[in-house]
């Protein structure tokens, strides 16, 4: 049997705006059965531009399958807000939110937060690279089954199993805990686009640190590639570098305008594909493409036992085969403890510590 395809798209709209217009697209990806759907975001001040993160959590509850992974900047943010926005988006996606890294190298941009200026490639990447790290070490910061809720007792939570990560990177201190619960994914999907020029001898710093950090943060690559020797050559690079669990889909642009541009999707899909898992379309016009893609072409691929006939699995992990990490945190020991430190909440529904030590501040906003 053939490797089945994982299959992605971008919702970018330029100067579309209303609600309406993303949930039909998200519906048309969802009708595809495609693995997720991304989208663009920057701080460039741009009429019309919708904030990606708050769009899809938008999204989630019209979607039930769909995985959503929206561009979340690192530049001028702080990793304990993203990682918490981002958390957030898993939860009311139950499980299947994921993160574009981007980052954020205009003046314009830099003057929109007044912070500071721009920084050379290799520094923002780098940077991106601390806030992926802080990001997953907050998301380990409770374990699993750290969350008792136990009316009767009135234990909230083991204090045990919530974690400071104590974070010292080159560019961002984190003490944590998060002020959420893990999320259902345990992580979510954190995704990098990656030229192959990025992988090339001669690359400059900005590519080797972009590289860089998809090798040790992503779980998926987007990979820009203008042949397909070229994809395979930096496909195999790229597992060298971050592991063969690494999922790599080709970023390809595509205008299903006639039969002869969805043939040669066809074909290019049906071809081996130069070491990818699948292939991220980037749609002239979503509505119609989105619509060609999931009449014509994902029927097609599956007449050929190259795509999945629907969902498989619960989270966005599942879809893309993807194991579920533990916590770096977790241990047996921690759990000995939790008769003895665990939060209470009084009849009023007043946070109250029980034992010792003190319940840490970080937690007292946790509502969930």
């Amino acid at each position: 049997m053939p490797r089945q395809l994982h299959l992605s798209a971008a919702l970018d709209s330029p100067g579309r705006f209303d609600a309406a217009h993303f949930t039909d697209l998200a519906r048309l990806a969802e009708r595809a059965a495609l693995d997720f759907v991304t989208l663009d975001d920057s701080y460039t001040p741009e009429p019309g531009r919708l904030d990606a993160l708050a769009t899809f959590a938008r999204l989630a509850p019209v979607t039930s399958g769909l995985g959503l992974v929206p561009t979340v900047t690192t530049t001028h943010t702080e990793p304990f807000h993203t990682s918490i926005a981002v958390n957030t988006l898993d939860w009311v996606s139950e499980g299947r939110a994921g993160w574009l890294v981007g980052v954020s190298d205009t003046e314009a941009e830099a003057r929109a937060f007044g912070r500071r200026g721009t920084a050379p490639a290799e520094k923002l990447w780098a940077e991106a690279a601390d806030a992926a790290d802080a990001a997953s070490r907050l998301w380990d910061s409770w374990e699993d089954d750290a969350e008792i809720r136990d009316a009767a007792t009135g234990r909230f939570v083991d204090r045990a199993k919530l974690h400071h990560i104590d974070f010292e990177g080159p560019y961002f201190s984190v003490r944590g805990p998060s002020i959420t619960p893990r999320p259902p994914q345990g992580r979510p999907v954190i995704a990098v686009t990656v030229a192959a020029a990025d992988l090339a001898p001669d690359a400059g710093p900005g590519g080797r640190a972009r590289v860089a950090t998809a090798a040790r943060h992503a779980d998926v690559v987007l990979l820009d590639a203008p042949d397909r020797a070229t994809r395979l050559t930096a496909a195999t690079e790229l597992r060298l570098r971050g592991g063969e669990a690494l999922r790599i889909l080709a970023r390809i642009p595509v205008a299903l305008t006639t039969a002869a541009a969805t043939a040669a999707l066809l074909t290019e899909a049906t071809e081996g594909g130069g070491g990818v898992d699948g292939f991220h379309l980037v749609p002239a016009d979503p509505a119609r493409d989105l619509a060609v893609l999931a009449d014509h072409v994902v029927p097609a691929l599956r007449e050929r036992g190259l795509f999945r006939t629907g969902y498989t699995g619960r989270t966005l992990r599942d879809r893309l085969g993807l194991a579920r990490p533990a916590s770096r945190y977790a241990s047996a020991a921690t759990s000995s403890a939790s008769s003895s430190t665990t939060t209470d909440i009084s009849a009023a529904g007043t946070p109250a510590t029980a034992g010792t030590p003190t319940r840490p501040a970080a937690t007292a906003e946790v509502t969930r």
